[in-house]
């Protein structure tokens, strides 16, 4: 069961936004065993969305389509579907009552008659309510392959699929189970767990295929089994990430499809009644942003302080000048000053602290772009350690936040 994924709209291809609808909806297609076959980002040309739809037709089962949908005149989304299914717009009034709805409830200007060409659809299509817009999804088939076109705005779109496309399409068609098991590893690269779980990978059935997902000091280990025994794939699965924890159990930190490594930590930390606080630098907030992401954190984050220039770091975290003199403020006295500083600002139980330079030129400190301190305070010690992870800004900070939770995860477990 193939399926591909049609985005329209310009301000895709200039990269004006980013394409995230496509993920979402490749992301759910796999869930319900269908796999995407291709994903197609197209001009708002007329021609281009008839070729694009015809070169789809001929290999896949199903395209779903986003954009192109609104009210205005480069908009023609509808139009050009019109023609190559040979239909006609007509309107539809359950969609021009919602649209009217809409507009009194939420937005208190009249209708206009461009607000109300929403609420044309081609004659043989399947109207699909948006309810959280005035553009409707639409369902069509042709020669046995299914269309379905919904908005790209991507709220919209999301609460169509779930609502709509997705059971539509399961009522519609067979497909086989394709199951999902991703295992979170930190500590080691990617080539270096390739060799220590060599022989175990070689053993792995046909049906189980293996990925390696490697992202800034952290790597996603992906089995994806696929068959029409859901019981035998999941039950494989289990059996063989059982016999992984033999090979590289010791860097094994949880499983992506669970909840992430500050989920975790935050649970633990939760259950036990203890608190967390943040002294950034060279991250710039990003630890705090990766926590406060989650719905409940205050349960065990207290907060956290960027603390960028070296005067916040006397100023807000009590870091002793004469240390700063001595040692500099890039280095591990530094590193777990500020850690204890935060603890003690905020009360916590467990803090974590970083500076560094993540470049491009060397600011305050006399280390090398690259070069991270990471201290983590904990109710007993705290302890820094000295990282060089890249030249490149981006990737230096996104290491230096997922090392900060490999290092508070082995602490606190």
């Amino acid at each position: 069961m193939l399926a591909e994924i049609i985005t329209i709209g310009d301000e895709i291809l200039i990269g004006q936004i980013v394409d995230s609808n496509s993920a979402f909806i490749g992301k759910e297609l796999n869930k319900i065993g269908v796999d995407v076959y291709q994903i197609t980002s197209i001009q708002d040309d007329k021609q281009h969305i008839l070729d694009a739809l015809e070169e789809a037709k001929n290999r896949v089962d199903i395209v779903l389509l986003t954009g192109g949908l609104g009210p205005t005149k480069d908009d023609i989304t509808k139009h050009t579907i019109c023609e190559f299914f040979g239909d006609t717009l007509i309107q539809n009034d359950k969609v021009l009552q919602h649209i009217e709805a809409l507009f009194a409830k939420y937005i208190h200007t009249p209708v206009t008659d461009i607000n109300r060409m929403q609420a044309l659809v081609p004659s043989t299509s399947t109207v699909l309510m948006n309810n959280f817009g005035t553009a409707p999804g639409m369902w069509l088939e042709k020669d046995n392959t299914v269309f379905v076109s919904m908005p790209g705005v991507p709220f919209e779109m999301k609460n169509l699929m779930k609502d709509e496309v997705l059971p539509r399409l399961q009522e519609k068609f067979d497909r086989p189970f394709i199951i999902h098991k991703t295992v979170l590893t930190y500590g080691l690269g990617e080539s270096a767990i390739a060799k220590k779980i060599e022989q175990w990978e070689d053993d792995l059935p046909s049906f189980i295929k293996l990925a390696y997902l490697p992202n800034l000091g952290r790597v996603r280990l992906r089995l994806s089994a696929r068959g029409i025994d859901e019981k035998l794939l999941i039950d494989t699965i289990e059996n063989k990430i059982a016999d992984l924890h033999a090979f590289i159990g010791d860097i094994i930190v949880g499983y992506e499809e669970d909840e992430s490594i500050e989920l975790m930590i935050g649970k633990i930390l939760a259950s036990r009644g203890q608190f967390l606080a943040v002294a950034e630098s060279c991250t710039g907030g990003k630890i705090s942003q990766s926590i406060t992401a989650y719905a409940g954190s205050s349960s065990f984050f207290k907060g956290g302080a960027v603390t960028y220039a070296t005067q916040s770091k006397t100023d807000l975290l009590g870091v002793d000048r004469d240390l700063i003199k001595q040692y500099t403020v890039t280095s591990n006295e530094v590193a777990k000053a500020m850690a204890l500083g935060v603890k003690n600002k905020f009360k916590s139980d467990y803090a974590i602290a970083t500076t560094g330079n993540a470049g491009p030129s060397k600011g305050d400190g006399d280390v090398e772009v690259g070069t991270v301190f990471i201290a983590i305070a904990t109710p007993d010690r705290v302890f820094s350690e000295k990282f060089v992870f890249s030249n490149l800004r981006e990737r230096t900070i996104g290491k230096a936040v997922n090392k900060s939770f490999e290092m508070l995860f082995n602490e606190i477990t």
